[in-house]
């Protein structure tokens, strides 16, 4: 494992890879508002073992990559698609296989409608297709959600590492499915982020940021091979919505992952999670 800041679109992303660099690149794209720390180092190790060179990145705004202050992005959703691509070049990896969780999966859509040469096979979890006619009408995870996923537990004291353990262990607890949240595990994922992180508040700000331009149709036009892997307990986007994803991807394949959140995959669900995303990018090589 290494970690390095590298230098796309005039700003600096965090990366850390995993496994060999001459294998064929596996790039791990997460939720909004969320650092790189929440991939589990093992679960990037069991990815990388299937013989992947597995990169994991902070987005803008989160652990070490470039920040700006609350309230002042200045960027779009349409500057993260770019980001990814960017990052995808510089490191090499074209064409990538690319995990892409809640915004993250939003993210990866609009990469692989607009830069299909960069994208070798997509995964997509916990996400939405988004749009008017979602499911319970929910637009998605570049929509007008974000403010309730970031809003749903009480601010933290920010300079207190006990108290931004405790908001994102509630916040872990409020968006779980069934399995038992482990404290011990959020405590080491927060207590990594609280260290690394240039500023911990700045992540909200990607919840005002316009979204990625494209519409919901053009999920017709994807041609990467494209696995959705949905919980079935997720509270933000029901099955539903990973259904409707499956749906309307041209031959996607759904997973079900019974009592899955909407959550960065716990340890109990690798077991199903790890062979399915290696199988998927196995496919497609």
């Amino acid at each position: 494992m290494s970690g390095r800041l590298l230098a796309v679109n005039d700003i600096d992303l965090w990366v850390e890879e995993f496994g060999r660099a001459d294998d064929p690149g596996l790039v791990l794209v997460p939720g909004g508002a969320s650092a790189s720390d929440w991939w589990d180092d093992e679960f990037c190790e069991a990815l990388a073992d299937g013989g992947y060179r597995v990169v994991r990145f902070d987005l803008r705004d989160t652990g070490q990559s470039t920040t700006r202050p609350l309230g002042e992005a200045g960027y779009t959703g349409d500057d993260l698609v770019d980001d990814l691509a960017a990052l995808i070049v510089e490191l090499k990896l074209a064409p990538a296989h690319v995990v892409g969780l809640s915004l993250g999966g939003a993210l990866t859509q609009r990469l692989a409608v607009a830069r299909p040469e960069l994208v070798a096979s997509v995964t997509l979890m916990s996400t939405s297709p988004g749009g008017a006619d979602a499911p319970d009408g929910d637009d998605g995870p570049d929509g007008d959600d974000g403010p309730e996923l970031a809003e749903s537990t009480a601010q933290p004291d920010l300079s207190d590492r006990e108290a931004v353990f405790r908001s994102m262990l509630a916040e872990e607890r409020l968006f779980a499915g069934t399995f038992p949240v482990d404290e011990n595990r959020i405590r080491r994922i927060s207590n990594r982020i609280f260290d690394r992180a240039i500023d911990l508040a700045a992540g909200a700000n990607q919840w005002g940021v316009p979204p990625a331009s494209g519409t919901r149709a053009q999920l017709a036009d994807i041609t990467a091979p494209t696995l959705v892997v949905h919980g079935t307990a997720d509270p933000l986007f029901p099955i539903e919505h990973g259904e409707a994803l499956a749906r309307e991807i041209p031959d996607a394949r759904l997973l079900r992952v019974p009592g899955l959140g909407h959550q960065f995959p716990p340890p109990e669900t690798w077991e199903l999670i790890v062979p399915a995303i290696l199988e998927h990018a196995d496919r497609a090589r």
